[in-house]
């Protein structure tokens, strides 16, 4: 809890600084990219975490590697070195994430199906959805064939399971609490 309320501090500074300059799509898509290239190469993560790497060392390295960034997601992974916060870029990215979304007025959703669901009837869940709940949604779609059938919603702490996995799961407890 402390990391992300500390994350969230950071979060917080760069999207004012990123909103500011009107920039808080291209400070997020560089800050993601960052985040990414962390997550595909082992090497990459190693050394920039790595508490043993002399600091400047580091930030000339990644201010070369990374000068095509936003000079605000730039310097927000300079500072991160510079604090020694290496180990708190993805949890700033996420708490920024959730900044940006809010500044929309955006809540996530997720749609978990058994089979990919066409552009149109995924429109037509979320039309149906943002309608009864008068907001926009960040929509994240994902296919789990163990479902058998059907579609799971995630709003949030809200969930409306209609698949079929779903209730056969109901059907079992039903049947065990008799």
């Amino acid at each position: 809890m402390p990391n992300q309320t500390l994350a969230r501090r950071y979060a917080t500074a760069v999207f004012q600084l990123a909103q500011e300059a009107g920039k808080t799509t291209a400070v997020q898509g560089d800050l993601h990219a960052f985040v990414d290239v962390l997550g595909a190469d082992a090497g990459v993560r190693k050394f920039f975490r790595s508490p043993v790497v002399d600091r400047k060392e580091k930030e000339t390295i990644v201010a070369h590697a990374f000068s095509q960034l936003d000079p605000i997601a730039l310097h927000t992974i300079l500072l991160l070195i510079r604090k020694r916060r290496e180990n708190m870029a993805e949890e700033i990215v996420e708490q920024y994430d959730v900044l940006e979304r809010d500044a929309r007025g955006a809540r996530p959703l997720r749609v978990t199906s058994a089979r990919p669901l066409s552009t149109a009837e995924l429109d037509a869940i979320v039309a149906r959805l943002a309608a009864a709940y008068r907001t926009t949604f960040d929509v994240t779609q994902s296919v789990d064939p163990s479902l058998i059938g059907g579609v799971r919603i995630t709003m949030g702490d809200k969930r409306a399971d209609g698949t079929i996995a779903g209730r056969l799961d109901e059907i079992a407890r039903l049947l065990s609490t008799n």
